[in-house]
């Protein structure tokens, strides 16, 4: 008989801050030039330019392993390598045909093997799981993981504990885990604010699925960015998302250059990842108090420099 695992909770994402304090930065809120009523969660001056060393940190401190396999478009895998070398564990990153060459190569500067392989997220992925059965190695992916969604929402426990009467919080959606641990996070709050997902305009895994009521599989999507190009949603934040999201909006390539550009005048040097959070706050004209997520900053001219 198959025993399903407790679900994930508040819980979860508090005992992920208390794990990981000491690996991961607590980032700062920005205030933007000439946007007025929104705030920028800082995640690209995390350790490794990102969130994603928030659920890498998490997942590898509750795992006893020498060897550690994800696939990766770039910022997990920077995050894995980044800890790996840290921890003295060994990693490999599967990465998928057409990667940012920047990013891969950043990988490979922290220690880790690379390994890329042809096709699409879902290819990358299921390669990288069945490479983890074959060697012995723990298989920790990018998103789909218990203790990757829940540290990855360590994110909105600090946008929550720092602005209690928060209108809305803007969260880009790949592959879904932060958006699910944002979601555990606001779970028992009183007042709490909506919570909306921003993705891409081509690669809308999450809208199409909770319309279908059930994980769809997309092909695979060249937006820009190059972060949030999952095909399918996975089994562990879906439910997550399901029942707590309130909206979920798509953005074009052109709104998200052009949240870039006005994150770069303001001095923050976002990847187009780490700015469709903004975008979608754009598009929508929000009113009241909100937040932005700037999920990453692991742009070509910082991969050329040292990710600390």
């Amino acid at each position: 008989m198959t025993v399903e695992a407790p679900r994930l909770g508040a819980a979860d994402v508090m005992m992920a801050a208390r794990r990981t304090a000491g690996r991961i930065r607590h980032t700062p809120l920005l205030v933007p030039d000439g946007l007025p009523g929104i705030l920028l969660k800082a995640e690209h001056l995390q350790h490794g330019g990102s969130f994603k060393t928030r659920g890498a940190a998490n997942a590898m401190l509750d795992l006893a392993t020498a060897h550690v396999v994800t696939g990766s478009s770039g910022n997990h895998g920077i995050a894995v390598a980044r800890l790996g070398a840290e921890l003295g564990v060994e990693v490999t990153v599967v990465v998928a045909g057409g990667a940012a060459a920047g990013k891969a190569a950043t990988i490979g500067r922290l220690g880790a093997r690379v390994i890329e392989v042809p096709g699409g997220v879902a290819q990358r992925d299921r390669y990288a799981r069945e490479h983890a059965a074959r060697t012995g190695a723990a298989f920790v992916p990018s998103s789909d993981h218990r203790s990757v969604v829940a540290g990855a929402g360590t994110v909105g426990l600090e946008v929550f504990d720092a602005i209690p009467d928060l209108d809305v919080i803007f969260v880009p959606t790949g592959g879904g885990g932060l958006l699910a641990g944002v979601c555990l996070a606001a779970e028992g709050l009183r007042g709490a604010p909506r919570i909306v997902g921003v993705e891409p305009a081509t690669a809308r895994r999450y809208a199409r699925s909770l319309a279908a009521g059930f994980p769809v599989e997309l092909p695979p999507s060249r937006t820009v960015a190059d972060g949030l190009r999952g095909q399918r949603p996975g089994e562990i934040p879906f439910p997550i998302i399901q029942r707590r999201v309130d909206e979920l909006i798509e953005v074009t390539d052109e709104e998200i250059l052009t949240a870039m550009e006005l994150l770069r005048r303001d001095g923050v040097e976002a990847e187009p990842s780490g700015s469709v959070a903004l975008a979608g706050a754009l598009r929508t004209r929000f009113t009241g108090r909100a937040v932005a997520i700037v999920s990453g900053g692991n742009t070509p001219r910082r991969c050329r420099a040292d990710v600390r």
